[in-house]
């Protein structure tokens, strides 16, 4: 089955995101002091980084690890690893 490039080669962690350093290093010092917002916005053209970022961001608060990068193995992330968004 064919599967588009952005979803074969979506960033997984904060460090993979390239050319968005100064959202990701607010993002990251938001995690770190648990200073987090209710709503986030995310704009901008077409192959910015938009959704990867926001996916990276929801995995990231959604850990039950500490840090600032998600693990990827918790029961929560592993369990809504294909799905398109994260519901609770």
């Amino acid at each position: 089955m064919h599967k588009a490039l952005y979803r074969e080669y979506r960033p997984m962690v904060f460090d993979d995101v390239i050319g968005q350093d100064h959202i990701i290093k607010t993002l990251i010092n938001q995690i770190n002091t648990n200073n987090l917002s209710h709503a986030y916005l995310f704009c901008g053209t077409r192959g910015t980084g938009k959704t990867s970022t926001a996916k990276i961001l929801a995995r990231a608060v959604n850990c039950t690890h500490d840090g600032d990068k998600p693990c990827n193995v918790c029961v929560q992330l592993r369990r809504n690893r294909n799905r398109c968004c994260i519901q609770q």
